[in-house]
């Protein structure tokens, strides 16, 4: 059986369809990227927030088109599955099972119900099928979340924090390397609480020490990390860790202390800039990146630059922004003077013209230095590599470095690149040859 897997939202819901396509590959099944040549095809959904949803509905229903051709299967899996899944079974009878991320422990079964397949191993057994460049994967060190932020929908959907036994996660990293992996990128709602559900402490020190002895991984990078759990231990550990990089992902999501604690934030901005600096004096060239959110209920004009003047004040090198989205369910849901939508994205675009400002600054600074570039593709028009240094995460919103070379480079190596000049986001120089 042929089957196309269509992966939508975060990199925490890839490793899902990862594993859910590993899952189909132990059956005997083919995976074809090409929709009109699948007999069967799988869209694993977000949930998240509204125009996550928009485009999940508008992906199955782009999908459901195929069924007049070969595709015999639709299956609708993932977030959105599992939040509205009774509302989609009676609105989209062209899907043939909506499997929600709760679950995923019965996909085998659940799968040979509807595909009549049978299946050596279980969906928490298999072996992941990667879909990234082959030089760089996810380990997704837990699911689910147990911060209940005012405005998030993902414990209604992900349910309580619950961390990956440490020893599985190295049995996976460990295999992860023996397939070429070099960059290794530590995902989960929240990964500085890794470890708290099971051990009764906070262990991603110790799951880094681990990882960083496992022969093979020449970056690990970690994303998500709550503010107020960025603590000593944790953040002199990753300094003695050659691998680990000091790129700090600290979604922070406002700038202003009375949006944080509507928001359900723990911690302050003046905790948050003890942090920041802590990190500065320790780390000879550090990375921060974080995430806002804008136009949250309540948040007045002095709110918002309040934001403006704590990202001033940091200088984030990278920076995402999103409105705030009117999510059912959730504790902001009937919180009064939300902003129109019009302020809102007001308010988003002033606070990304600041940011592009800011890292424009930030990339010129970069001038004149060498740095270690991964390279992962290349312009055929010009010749000119595309990679990413310690900088840029690979989910393709940090920016790259652009450069070029007088000797051909295989991808998934890593360069010295120097650095001449910079604009906006990205970084262009010439591979330092030996």
């Amino acid at each position: 059986m042929k089957i196309g897997m269509i992966s939508l939202g975060c990199c925490k819901n890839l490793v899902d369809s990862e594993k859910i396509m590993g899952l189909l590959v132990s059956a005997g099944c083919t995976m074809v990227q090409d929709p009109s040549e699948a007999d069967a095809l799988i869209v694993n959904t977000c949930g998240f927030i509204e125009p996550a949803k928009e485009e999940a509905i508008n992906t199955i229903l782009e999908m459901a088109e195929y069924k007049e051709g070969n595709c015999q299967k639709l299956i609708v899996t993932g977030c959105l599955a599992k939040r509205y899944k009774d509302a989609l079974i009676e609105e989209m009878p062209e899907v043939d099972a909506f499997i929600g991320v709760d679950e995923y422990d019965h996909l085998a079964q659940i799968f040979h119900e509807v595909l009549g397949l049978d299946f050596p191993v279980s969906y928490g057994k298999c072996e992941r099928l990667l879909s990234t460049k082959p030089w760089m994967a996810y380990l997704r060190i837990a699911d689910g979340c147990d911060n209940r932020c005012s405005y998030c929908a993902i414990p209604l959907i992900r349910g309580g924090y619950r961390s990956v036994p440490m020893e599985t996660l190295i049995e996976e990293a460990k295999l992860l390397a023996l397939k070429g992996v070099k960059e290794l990128v530590l995902i989960a709602q929240d990964t500085t609480r890794y470890g708290l559900d099971l051990y009764g402490k906070r262990r991603l020190p110790d799951l880094l020490k681990a990882l960083n002895e496992i022969e093979g991984f020449h970056w690990i990078r970690v994303l998500y990390t709550y503010p107020d759990e960025l603590d000593d231990e944790l953040i002199e550990g990753m300094l003695h860790l050659n691998k680990v990089l000091p790129y700090f992902d600290i979604p922070i999501q406002h700038g202003d202390n009375r949006m944080l604690k509507a928001m359900n934030r723990r911690g302050s901005i003046e905790s948050i800039q003890k942090t920041i600096d802590k990190i500065k004096q320790m780390y000879p060239m550090p990375v921060f990146r974080t995430t806002m959110i804008v136009g949250f209920p309540g948040e007045t004009e002095e709110m918002f630059e309040n934001m403006l003047s704590f990202m001033k004040e940091v200088k984030w090198d990278r920076l995402g922004a999103f409105t705030y989205s009117h999510e059912e369910d959730t504790l902001s849901y009937d919180m009064p003077d939300e902003p129109s939508e019009e302020v809102k994205q007001d308010r988003y675009e002033r606070l990304m013209a600041l940011q592009k400002s800011i890292s424009d600054e930030k990339a010129h600074e970069l001038v004149g230095q060498t740095l270690e570039d991964l390279v992962e593709k290349q312009d055929g028009l010009s010749g000119r590599y595309y990679g990413r240094s310690v900088h840029s995460a690979p989910d393709g919103i940090d920016g790259s470095i652009i450069f070029t070379s007088k000797q051909p480079i295989e991808f998934g190596t890593f360069v010295k690149v120097e650095i001449t000049r910079a604009k906006d986001y990205d970084c262009y120089g010439t591979a330092v040859c030996d």
